[in-house]
């Protein structure tokens, strides 16, 4: 069931043109809203979103060439599609001006009825069947952050009951170690499904909520020693000379650097991992390892259910978490990979709000 009809903008100068494309195009479910000049056009433009645009070229002040350029320079407007309809000559360089503007046709009168309804037909039933596929995965979305959320009770009892299990039986004790094993890993998916909800129905929203003054250092510091814990047999090598303060939601950014330094020792060749911290302007996080990612995966790296290579387990979220953390907090995560140089993962975070002294109720908060 559709939330709003779509809407058809018709701009021409001549009112009886007006009425009689109106008259030809009305059909349910479409909104035809109406412009006698440009600036009227771009006033609807930033109230209405539309499905197309049917543009008179010879208008006074403003044609519909001007007016189609102005449409394409604002993020709004850029992918209506616009079909420009003339009484002017079939002049070549006039069609193509018309298609440079960003046309995607281009009319002359007198116009077919057949040919103009058949040509906006064609394009609105595009945008219906895009607004349908928008509303079904709208609606997987809000599917999965349900399932992810349901799924958390019954797998906390199984672990609960898992830790209250006792044995002297060294093989029973081994199957209770996978068991944890497994829910714990189980647990990190489930929250890797509820992290892609809320970055897809929330715009981000819980990707950076409790903000603290912290060093930088710290945060990374943590996550070195928790990897060393667990792998042992991996170098990391830790550069970071100077403090550098930023104002972050410090469990968040723990969670990037994570599946960072994770990433680099699960996929990377053997040899030191180096992880170094840079602070001027911005607080400036590398992670670097041996070998180079396949040149494929690059340009989707941080596309959510993306694995990084062919049988990896889990859901091929991570990177496409980081990333959303780290644009919460306005910085970028990006990737240079080669075979010469080895992979390199960079993050970079703005220091503009560490740069302020805390308040006198944040020292007090901060632990």
């Amino acid at each position: 069931m559709k939330s709003q009809p779509l809407r058809l903008l018709v701009v021409d100068d001549t009112p009886e043109n007006i009425i009689a494309l109106e008259a030809l195009l009305r059909r349910d479910g479409l909104e035809i809203l109406t412009a006698s000049s440009g600036r009227e056009a771009l006033e609807l433009l930033l109230v209405h979103e539309v499905a197309l645009a049917l543009l008179d070229v010879q208008m006074p002040e403003m044609d519909g060439f001007e007016l189609a350029e102005l449409m394409r320079g604002s993020a709004r407007t850029r992918h209506v599609p616009i079909i420009f309809v003339t009484a002017g000559a079939r002049d070549p360089q006039r069609v193509f001006k018309g298609y440079e503007s960003g046309a995607v046709d281009f009319l002359f009168k007198p116009l077919d009825p057949h040919i103009l309804r058949s040509k906006v037909g064609v394009f609105l039933d595009l945008a219906e069947q895009r607004e349908e596929l928008a509303r079904a995965l709208r609606l997987n979305e809000y599917f999965i952050g349900m399932l992810g959320h349901d799924l958390r009770n019954p797998l906390g009892a199984m672990m609960a009951g898992v830790d209250v299990l006792d044995t002297p039986d060294e093989e029973w004790r081994g199957t209770l170690r996978r068991m944890t094993n497994a829910g714990e890993r189980m647990a990190g998916l489930i929250e890797q499904l509820l992290d892609l909800t809320r970055a897809r129905l929330g715009a981000g929203i819980g990707f950076a909520r409790q903000h603290k003054h912290v060093d930088i250092r710290e945060l990374l510091q943590q996550v070195i020693d928790e990897q060393n814990a667990i792998h042992p047999e991996r170098e990391i090598v830790f550069d970071a000379p100077v403090p550098c303060h930023v104002y972050v939601d410090s469990e968040r950014i723990l969670q990037v650097f994570s599946n960072l330094v994770g990433n680099a020792i699960a996929h990377g060749e053997p040899g030191p991992i180096t992880a170094r911290v840079g602070c001027n302007g911005d607080a400036i996080i590398e992670v670097h390892n041996e070998g180079a990612m396949r040149a494929e995966l690059l340009p989707t790296l941080f596309e959510p259910f993306r694995a990084t290579r062919p049988g990896s387990h889990g859901l091929g979220l991570g990177l496409y978490i980081a990333s959303e953390i780290v644009k919460a907090h306005g910085g970028e995560i990006t990737v240079q990979s080669t075979p010469a140089t080895g992979t390199t993962m960079r993050v970079r975070i703005p220091r503009t709000e560490a740069l302020r002294a805390p308040t006198s109720s944040e020292v007090r908060r901060s632990p």
